[in-house]
């Protein structure tokens, strides 16, 4: 590997430094001009056939947290964090891709038939396969969720991954659509000094093989 530029080196930084927050300052308020760039730079995460298959509900209004807290077992970290997102998985629909993929087209770098060929391979791997449509959904969801994660970290905010919360109800009660998975929670803010560091780690020869 080349050595590590400081630009390089932010992005590190994140990864070695990232913690998963349980204890947040209240006070503390994330504009929504700040909540709408973590999600840019979320949405720059791959997806399959680029279908950008997920969605990113920002939960700020004490209303609207109250109800996250109620369906994530009233942990006061949803209260507490500046935001929680919601972060959902589309079951991918081969219909939406050619306007998804129209812009590489129109940028010139992706041929008009190459399209035509990736809406028909999406159609054939997808339509009618429930279990590769929602595993889909997950990983999307999963790419995006990393990518906010580590986005924030980048912008010295504090991140928790919930998976600790009633789907049926968050689908309820924030309208989500019969194609739209809730995937996890994830709090977002300024931490207090409560929370643990970065747990270790298991050693890599028990994790790593090389084939």
């Amino acid at each position: 590997m080349e050595p590590v530029n400081n630009r390089h080196r932010v992005l590190v930084d994140a990864i070695e430094k990232r913690i998963s927050a349980n204890y947040y300052d209240p006070a503390h308020l994330l504009p929504d001009s700040g909540l709408t760039e973590l999600v840019r730079l979320a949405t720059l995460a791959p997806s399959a056939f680029n279908f950008q298959n997920w969605r990113f509900i920002a939960v700020r209004t004490p209303e609207a947290k109250r109800k996250l807290w109620e369906a994530a077992g009233r942990q006061a970290k949803v209260l507490e964090a500046s935001a929680t997102f919601i972060i959902c998985g589309q079951l991918p629909d081969h219909s939406v891709l050619p306007e998804r993929l129209r812009p590489s087209v129109e940028a010139g770098f992706m041929p008009e038939a190459t399209s035509v060929l990736w809406v028909r391979g999406a159609n054939a791997l997808y339509t009618g396969n429930a279990r590769m449509q929602r595993d889909e959904a997950i990983r999307s969801a999963t790419f995006g969720a990393a990518t906010l994660m580590f986005a924030a970290a980048a912008n010295s905010l504090a991140t928790g991954a919930m998976v600790g919360f009633d789907p049926d109800e968050v689908v309820r009660e924030f309208g989500l659509g019969p194609d739209e998975v809730p995937v996890l929670l994830m709090t977002v803010g300024r931490t207090l000094p409560d929370n643990w560091p970065q747990k270790p780690r298991r050693p890599l020869q028990e994790v790593l093989e090389f084939a």
